[in-house]
């Protein structure tokens, strides 16, 4: 196997085999590491379980009864479902008032009174439990939010509440 001239099969020198086996393997560790391998999945990060309400004010009363169709429903971001789902949606009827006054005294007129409010539940697990972001958003109380689905899309929701980890229980 190694001639006299400390050549593997005559073609190849021992210290060059070792070289080669070491940047092999090097590779083989680097990219397991950066690119995610098989490696790394048994190494799971632990998942924080949040669960958030999100108000959206204003909505159409039909598009609160088409909603509650599809409502347990998945979260999506980017064209990807995401590790959260929407799990309820109540409704209040919206009380938006102007006040109108030109002599000191106010007088408070209700408008849009066809309206509703409407606050969602999501539950969802985040990798990170301090920056919280599940998709491209953040998870914090006060955020602007949009709630999506595959089937529903409402923006300018805001968070107004959240529970994190074990605090949910």
């Amino acid at each position: 196997m190694i001639d006299e001239k400390g050549r593997l099969f005559g073609k190849i020198n021992i210290v060059d085999l070792l070289v080669i086996l070491v940047i092999v393997i090097a590779a083989v560790v680097l990219g397991m590491k950066f690119l995610g391998g098989s490696g790394n999945s048994a190494i799971n990060p632990t998942k924080t379980h949040v669960t958030y309400t999100v108000l959206v004010e204003g909505v159409e009363p039909e598009v609160y009864e088409n909603i509650q169709k599809y409502i347990p429903s998945t979260l999506m971001a980017s064209g990807e479902l995401l590790d959260g789902q929407v799990t309820a949606v109540t409704a209040e009827p919206h009380e938006q008032k102007i006040s109108v006054s030109d002599t000191g005294k106010s007088v408070i007129v209700p408008v849009d009174d066809d309206l509703l409010d409407l606050t969602f539940t999501i539950e969802c697990n985040v990798v990170n439990a301090i920056t919280t972001e599940l998709g491209t958003q953040e998870i914090r109380v006060g955020k602007t939010h949009i709630v999506k689905t595959d089937k529903i899309e409402l923006a300018n929701g805001i968070i107004v509440d959240c529970v994190w980890g074990d605090e949910a229980a």
